[in-house]
């Protein structure tokens, strides 16, 4: 489980502190069609803060989430991390800035069955141009944190549904993300499963200094948040 104390990883995290707000989004506009999703949403999040988003469905969680986290495009309005903008960001540029910057997590895992859960991990880092020597490293690391290393030879087929979740909560660490977006996360997990990858969550933050930014139906989690967002008919209240 968790390691107290010392990490490898904490030089690169809190030294991004420096920013009072990490990612700010202003007057974000979705439509689909004649849908219109998102009406002028603005939303900040600062280093290390985990803020849940909740809503009835239909609200537009999950599409400000995609947004945010640069899977899908505003309409209208501006996405920026550390100042940087990002909502215009296109192509390989964008693809890079994703892979290094953002990190994903799922209901449904989204984990590639033919590869065992080590490789699965270490995907990002692969992408990213890293050695195999380094990636594997670090996806060891990781795995010691989650309390996974004895699982890391099996294929997903061969996991239970909370340890699937752990590999897919490393496999978005492995890059060393500012922020962590997680969509309906324990959505597909037993009681027991969801409160313990809960706990992950907020005690991966206080060991690497990540951000996350949480869509979830779960009052327990939202609860648990630094801060709950609530969204209705595409507006935060």
């Amino acid at each position: 489980m968790i390691i107290m104390g010392f990490s490898p990883f904490k030089n690169f995290t809190f030294a991004r502190l420096n920013f009072l707000t990490m990612l700010k989004a202003k007057g974000i506009h979705k439509s689909y069609g004649s849908l219109h999703v998102l009406k002028g949403v603005d939303l900040e999040i600062k280093p290390s803060e985990i803020v849940s988003i909740v809503g009835s469905s239909g609200a537009g969680k999950s599409t400000l989430l995609h947004i945010l986290g640069t899977l899908d495009h505003a309409d209208k309005g501006i996405v920026e991390m550390e100042g940087q903008q990002i909502s215009e960001m296109r192509g390989e540029k964008l693809a890079t800035f994703r892979n290094q910057q953002i990190g994903f997590i799922f209901q449904f895992h989204n984990l590639l069955p033919e590869f065992t859960a080590l490789e699965n991990i270490q995907i990002p880092a692969y992408i990213q141009g890293e050695s195999q020597i380094s990636s594997q490293r670090r996806a060891h690391q990781l795995a010691e944190m989650l309390g996974i290393t004895g699982r890391l030879d099996h294929k997903p087929a061969e996991l239970s549904g909370g340890e699937q979740q752990r590999v897919a909560v490393a496999r978005a660490l492995i890059n060393q993300p500012k922020v962590v977006f997680a969509d309906e996360p324990s959505g597909n997990l037993d009681s027991t499963n969801a409160k313990l990858l809960h706990e992950l969550f907020f005690a991966l933050r206080e060991e690497l200094g990540h951000a996350f930014v949480i869509v979830t139906h779960n009052e327990e989690l939202a609860e648990m948040a630094d801060r709950k967002v609530m969204m209705q008919d595409g507006l935060i209240l």
